[in-house]
């Protein structure tokens, strides 16, 4: 049975039918799929509208049709609308029905308990030492060194989940048993997670290099030693919106001058500006790329996503940046990984 099948009812059914299955999903989203015996929906009911229907005079044995709303906001299963998803739940569907071409339901997105659902695979970096925060390090890979009730990366996978990416890899070399130990094939989360074993230190890229089952137009690639509360949704549509060919996610830093600072021709000053701050924007470890551009890596060897980025540039490719304006911490040093468990301590 799929999981939302007990939100859908025949056109023909009576409303008091509809009642007591309404009743049955009475802790979760309240709406039914109508649909007619040829399994097409055609419309959508809710507590309301049987309100609504009774209030009019109409009876608990009238058929479903009578009572339903027949227009009902929904997307089509194939080729994920994303932006649709994203209006969606601007608007407020809880539920939203994905169609095929037929008008047939073979998919409800939950858009209460995701925040989107993002046509991506994503590689998650987590193969490295970390050497600046030995001692922690020394029998523990820093992406499972915990962080609150969890590890590190797993804050990262079940914000991943959220975005409805169903898909995993995990770059994995350093103590990486332990990573493959906890997570297994990732069905504990509901998603399926494969593991990119190493030899040797390969870098970002050179570590994509090893997969060659690609099913996504687009990837994720992020390191896994990242505390952030990032919109990949935002940086997903950026990207495809820009027809880009990589999408990287940046951090905001503003630099203060404490001091007037000249605009000036040779010795001339033409004008000055009193204590200003320049905001610059760093590379915050997260990026999403064609998949067409893992054929540019080479095999075998050390290759960084900068590597990739530039050689995109050189080539007149289109690469844009995009902010996280909530929190990010990329945890290198023990200064960073007390300041991680502060801010998960509110959360």
């Amino acid at each position: 049975m799929k999981n939302f099948e007990k939100h859908i009812i025949n056109e023909d059914s009576k409303v008091i039918d509809a009642i007591a299955q309404l009743d049955i999903i009475s802790s979760q989203n309240l709406t039914l799929f109508v649909c007619n015996q040829k399994g097409r929906m055609v419309g959508t009911l809710t507590d309301g509208d049987v309100r609504r229907g009774l209030l009019k005079g109409l009876g608990i044995s009238t058929p479903v049709s009578e009572y339903m709303a027949r227009n009902f906001t929904f997307v089509y299963s194939s080729g994920l609308n994303v932006s649709g998803i994203k209006n969606a739940k601007k608007n407020g569907v809880k539920l939203l029905p994905g169609l095929s071409s037929e008008g047939k339901i073979n998919k409800v997105y939950d858009l209460v308990r995701r925040k989107s659902y993002l046509p991506l695979e994503c590689v998650i970096m987590a193969g490295g030492k970390g050497e600046r925060l030995r001692p922690l390090t020394e029998k523990t890979p820093k992406p499972m060194l915990q962080l609150g009730d969890k590890p590190i990366i797993e804050h990262n996978i079940d914000r991943l989940t959220q975005y409805g990416i169903e898909k995993i890899y995990i770059s994995i070399n350093y103590l990486g048993e332990q990573i493959k130990n906890y997570f297994g094939d990732g069905s504990s989360k509901s998603i399926s997670i494969e593991y990119i074993e190493e030899d040797k230190f390969l870098g970002t890229g050179g570590a994509i290099r090893l997969v060659n089952n690609f099913k996504s137009e687009y990837i994720l690639v992020m390191n896994s030693d990242l505390f952030t509360d990032i919109d990949f949704e935002d940086l997903y549509l950026n990207t495809i919106n820009a027809d880009a060919e990589i999408g990287i996610a940046s951090i905001p830093y503003t630099v203060n001058i404490p001091y007037a600072i000249f605009d000036r021709d040779d010795n001339r000053v033409l004008s000055f500006k009193e204590k200003p701050n320049n905001t610059h924007y760093a590379n915050a470890g997260i990026y999403i790329l064609k998949k067409e551009l893992v054929e540019r890596i080479p095999e075998n060897k050390f290759y960084n996503m900068t590597d990739l980025i530039q050689d995109v540039l050189d080539q007149g490719g289109m690469v844009i940046q995009n902010p996280i304006y909530g929190y990010w911490i990329d945890i290198g040093m023990h200064e960073d990984y007390n300041k991680a468990k502060e801010i998960v301590k509110h959360l």
